[in-house]
């Protein structure tokens, strides 16, 4: 399975929606759509399942004055397209980008995880010690989670046969998952257009079709991932989290807050998954809030 290379931002993009220039760079063959907006000390910013970089449209809008904003797209998702023989594993969305923060050189980086963010991010940050100095995680998970009722049948049912096959046919992993995951507030029809077309054909769907099968499917590259997080351990961590999520439960919130000892938690209350889609306001305060107390390294070098 594999995209159509294309470096060329589509017409389907709308730039007041999206105000912000689309950059392409190749990563091991792939071609990797990011958008790098302001200066000052580095957030990188990694989506989940089905989004891409445009989830983080509005806090990159908020954030870019005083940081340096990096958002990239996995292969498949997005504006990003993989070379032939790509999975679309999260061990492999990983290893893409580790690769990307070698390729632009990044260091001092903020780690700002969502969903499958969260876990990649973590995995990169693991495999590159030193690199990142904070972490930002939004409503989601670092550790194998076979045997959990809850995970397991999320798993078998959209990551089924039968799930695999709605999501590649008729896209379903964008229509369910994206207003599902808002219960702040619904996304307009702009904003769902823009997931939608950037899965537009069955090939592209592929992308989303395969993760939730991996929840159960990946559990070695989890056990990782839980096997690392001691080295991160000391890292000041900023939980942001909404309470209205059907996927990340307290628990999983507790487990995080448990493993990072130096952890600020805010609770977005009604807000889905996509917590900084579902409510920016919220999300950038508690960002800015939690900053001013717990500099980068960055912002120690340039006071």
């Amino acid at each position: 399975m594999s995209d159509a290379t294309t470096s060329v931002r589509p017409d389907w993009v709308d730039d007041a929606l999206f105000p912000f220039e689309s950059r392409f760079i190749e990563i091991d063959g792939h071609t990797v759509h990011y958008v790098d907006e302001g200066s000052g000390p580095t957030l990188l910013m990694l989506h989940g399942n089905p989004t891409w970089s445009f989830l983080w449209r509005d806090v990159i809008g908020a954030l870019r004055a005083d940081y340096r904003c990096i958002a990239l797209d996995y292969p498949g998702f997005g504006l990003s397209t993989a070379a032939p023989g790509y999975r679309y594993y999260p061990e492999e969305h990983a290893d893409i980008v580790a690769g990307f923060v070698d390729t632009l050189g990044l260091e001092d980086i903020t780690l700002v995880g969502q969903d499958w963010g969260g876990m990649i991010g973590l995995a990169v940050a693991e495999r590159r010690p030193g690199v990142f100095n904070r972490l930002v995680l939004a409503n989601t998970w670092a550790w194998p989670v076979n045997g959990s009722l809850h995970f397991e049948g999320f798993s078998r049912a959209v990551g089924g046969l039968a799930g695999r096959f709605l999501a590649r046919q008729f896209n379903l992993v964008v229509k369910a998952f994206i207003p599902t995951g808002h219960r702040r507030r619904k996304p307009s029809a702009a904003e769902m257009n823009h997931y939608l077309r950037a899965m537009d054909t069955p090939d592209r769907r592929h992308a989303s079709a395969v993760f939730p099968n991996r929840v159960l499917a990946s559990r070695d590259f989890f056990a990782e991932v839980e096997a690392g997080l001691p080295d991160l351990a000391h890292l000041p961590t900023l939980i942001i989290w909404g309470d209205a999520d059907i996927a990340f439960r307290p628990q999983e919130r507790e487990r995080l807050e448990a493993t990072f000892p130096d952890h600020t938690t805010v609770i977005v209350e009604g807000a889905g998954t996509y917590v900084e889609s579902d409510a920016p306001e919220e999300f950038v305060a508690a960002f800015r809030d939690w900053a001013e107390s717990n500099p980068s390294h960055a912002d120690d070098a340039n006071p």
